[in-house]
């Protein structure tokens, strides 16, 4: 062996030996462990729950035998003046709102359409309780960056949704040519 051998071998002892030096005092083989206490376990009633009152609703009023007094009704409007009436469900009002961004040349990019690009881009969004969209992003996308821009941004646009939407929905987005 050569000298650099040597050296190797005697810091590698010298480093096992540092590492076992604490271990010495519990390798002491003339002391008996000493005695120890036996564990025991115990397995106890669960804790009686708390009394807690029952659940009740509220009464309903209950209706009089007299008959009520009738209020009128308002005339209805003019539908000149009347506004679009509230989609029903969340899905309605998803698709009404991409209809007028794309009535209004919002929502298919004019980039796209020069270029004849088509796709369906699939949006994650997150709604919080107000029916506004709170955060969104691509979950599939449609193979161009123009048409998962352009969904994102309309899908972020979304606000007012009705209660009956979800928290959290992959909204496919589709881009086709007339």
């Amino acid at each position: 062996m050569t000298r650099i051998d040597y050296r190797l071998f005697a810091a590698l002892a010298l480093s096992l030996l540092l590492h076992l030096l604490p271990l010495l005092p519990a390798l002491d083989l003339d002391q008996k462990p000493p005695a120890s206490a036996p564990m025991t376990a115990q397995l106890r009633p669960p804790p009686a729950p708390a009394a807690t009152p029952p659940l009740s609703l509220p009464e309903q009023p209950r209706p009089s035998s007299e008959p009520a007094a009738k209020t009128p009704k308002p005339p209805p409007k003019s539908s000149d003046s009347a506004k679009p009436q509230q989609a029903k469900t969340w899905t309605q009002a998803v698709r009404e709102h991409l209809k007028k961004l794309d009535q209004a040349g919002q929502f298919y990019p004019a980039e796209a359409i020069a270029r004849g690009l088509e796709g369906e881009v699939q949006v994650l969004l997150i709604i919080d309780e107000a029916g506004k969209v709170s955060a969104a992003r691509v979950e599939q996308g449609s193979g161009h960056a123009l048409l998962d821009e352009a969904a994102l941004r309309a899908a972020r646009s979304l606000q007012s949704l009705p209660a009956d939407a979800p928290r959290q929905v992959v909204l496919p987005v589709r881009f086709r040519l007339r």
